[in-house]
């Protein structure tokens, strides 16, 4: 570290050190010349003279001058800045004694020359020119030595301020900071193989920004002008996050660990609130420069040290817009409200889904602004980047919902409005929304039955795996009229499965049968509740009038057997007979006309041996 050493020409005078009966401080006289006045710092007694110091303060050269009369021997110097420390070191500066300027002392120096206005107007070469020029040649070339005057000048406020001490410190900070991050790019520099110069991948966990951690010292006030400054100049957002959570380790580590768990029983601090509101205010808009767990960490101390709304909804759009990655643990922040209310903090969970799902009809729009076809579902695609998130968000939010739904206090209001804060396409399976709501209402057996219709609505149990629908059938948690749905939506696939079963056997059937088949399959999962439904009569229809096809088909065939077996009677024809018998009863065995035999199961197979069209049996 650069010093500055001051010698001055003349022999010094040899001081000696007094004790005060106030406090015992050293008081620097002449043992051969008895000091004519007498300075009081903060309680510390300086016994001194009067010609060295008015030589160079004009602040005691006036008081010297306005008591001529009664020859002023005392003065007390209230809020001095620096204290008693700071004065015996311009006091040493005024008797010509040789000490260094450093980055501790520089900033205390400034203040108490301005303070004693130990200025050129004065003498020559004062305390105050000589502090200010270490302050610009030596401090504000070097990015710690910077740091370090920051933290001296935090008690020197606001005289630091008003002396351009701290901003000419912050501009040098922010200064050698983009020259650092441009210096480490250039550095990582090389040439490919193929001869051509591209920037090498920073390995993961490795920092080149050095200066970071050197900023943690700071107090919060002085690191968020720092911060502002540096975002302003152009720093990486990468390395803002960074310092961010290097910051806050360091000032939330006796509250908080930021993994979810709670360090210590202490209360509220104004303090970190005043950190965690901070952070928040200078977190960079860029996605990826902080993870999304140190956000999570982050509304869970704004929760735990109730900090601003603004603050806490600020968190909670930034998580909406990357909660894709997020993990159930993530979601489970504590709740510290009343006695009475869920262990976890639901309400701060939905608004989070209601970012998310903003954020993806936003996106959606900007999509259909950007050169789309104008349809509206390229963003709906499964393949989309967009499908893909609120399918991955859909099942953690079903993973969520199992897990506070056994919560006595959770209220069916805030449960529904949870499951209903993602659109309809988002679930292509709602298994896991069904499992969820087994769950709540195993926890809450009292609910009416009204309230059971109204939280079975959310499900869409054409959506239902078969082990699925298969135990929803059988629970007698759900409403009667839930259960006579998901029975209903089975028979219609077992139907679905018979009929596609005699398509593959006979795919000569007629071109309408092959339609009903193909629009009765698997429904999609981008359509909504209302478009199914209307989708699932549309195929009931075309399901009865299939049937009613087929009745009149086997009338005609009725009426044909009568006419032909009038007509094998005269010629007496028993072989023919007997095979277009065994013909009809095939058709009989089909089940489509009224007997009651066609919802059975396949038992068995027969074959015609002088056909080349098999019929299946059922």
């Amino acid at each position: 570290m650069d010093n500055h050493h001051y010698h001055h020409p003349p022999p010094q005078p040899q001081l000696t050190p007094a004790k005060s009966s106030r406090q015992r401080y050293n008081e620097w006289i002449f043992r051969d010349v008895p000091s004519d006045i007498t300075i009081e710092v903060n309680g510390a007694i300086f016994g001194l003279h009067k010609f060295p110091l008015v030589s160079r303060c004009g602040r005691i050269r006036k008081l010297v001058a306005d008591h001529r009369d009664n020859a002023i021997s005392k003065v007390e110097l209230l809020s001095l800045p620096g204290g008693a420390e700071t004065f015996e070191l311009a006091a040493k500066f005024c008797y010509g004694i040789n000490f260094e300027i450093t980055s501790l002392n520089v900033a205390q120096l400034c203040c108490v020359a301005d303070y004693l206005e130990m200025t050129e107007k004065f003498s020559s070469r004062n305390l105050g020119s000589r502090a200010n020029e270490y302050l610009d040649i030596v401090v504000t070339k070097n990015l710690e030595m910077s740091v370090e005057v920051l933290k001296q000048s935090e008690n020197l406020l606001p005289l630091a301020d008003d002396l351009k001490i701290i901003s000419r410190c912050i501009d040098a900070i922010a200064s050698k900071a983009c020259v650092e991050q441009i210096a480490s790019s250039f550095s990582r520099l090389e040439y490919s193989s193929s001869g051509r110069l591209h920037m090498s991948r920073q390995v993961k966990g490795e920092s080149t920004d050095w200066w970071i951690k050197d900023l943690s010292v700071l107090r919060v006030d002085m690191y968020q002008r720092v911060m502002s400054a540096l975002k302003c100049r152009g720093v990486r957002p990468e390395s803002i996050g960074e310092s961010l959570m290097s910051y806050a380790e360091k000032e939330l580590t006796g509250l908080y660990n930021l993994n979810g768990k709670k360090a210590d029983g202490r209360g509220a601090s104004a303090h970190e609130r005043i950190v965690v509101e901070t952070i928040v205010g200078l977190l960079p808009v860029e996605k990826p420069a902080v993870p999304l767990s140190f956000l999570f960490g982050l509304l869970r101390a704004a929760v735990m040290l109730n900090c601003m709304g603004t603050c806490r909804l600020d968190l909670e759009r930034r998580i909406g817009s990357q909660l894709d990655s997020a993990t159930l643990d993530d979601l489970l922040i504590p709740s510290l409200r009343h006695a009475d209310d869920t262990l976890f903090d639901v309400d701060a969970v939905h608004r989070i889904l209601v970012n998310f799902s903003q954020q993806d009809d936003s996106d959606d729009e900007m999509e259909d602004g950007d050169g789309g076809d104008g349809s509206g579902f390229e963003s709906d695609e499964p393949d989309s980047p967009s499908q893909t998130a609120l399918v991955k968000v859909s099942k953690l939010v079903d993973s969520y919902l199992a897990e506070i739904a056994p919560e006595i206090n959770l209220k069916l209001s805030k449960f529904i409005a949870v499951a209903e804060s993602l659109p309809a396409h988002a679930r292509t399976v709602h298994d896991g929304l069904y499992r969820s709501i087994d769950v709540y209402l195993k926890a809450h057996q009292g609910l009416s039955e009204c309230e059971k219709k109204k939280l079975c609505k959310l499900i869409d149990f054409n959506k239902l795996s078969p082990e699925a629908g298969a135990h929803a059938a059988q629970n007698e948690r759900l409403p009667l009229q839930s259960i006579v749905q998901v029975l209903y939506i089975e028979q219609l696939r077992l139907r679905n499965a018979l009929c596609c079963n005699n398509f593959d056997d006979n795919p000569k059937l007629p071109p309408h049968y092959q339609s009903w088949r193909i629009n009765s399959g698997g429904l999609s999962a981008a359509m909504s509740p209302k478009d199914n439904y209307a989708s699932l009569r549309r195929e009931n229809r075309e399901l009865k009038l299939e049937l009613t096809r087929l009745r009149m088909r086997l009338n005609d065939f009725e009426k044909e057997h009568v006419c032909m077996k009038r007509s094998m009677e005269k010629s007496s024809s028993h072989n023919f007979m007997s095979s277009f018998s065994k013909k009809i009863s095939k058709l009989n065995l089909f089940g489509l006309s009224s007997s009651s035999r066609g919802s059975s199961s396949p038992s068995r197979h027969s074959q015609r041996t002088d056909s080349k069209v098999t019929v299946r049996t059922e």
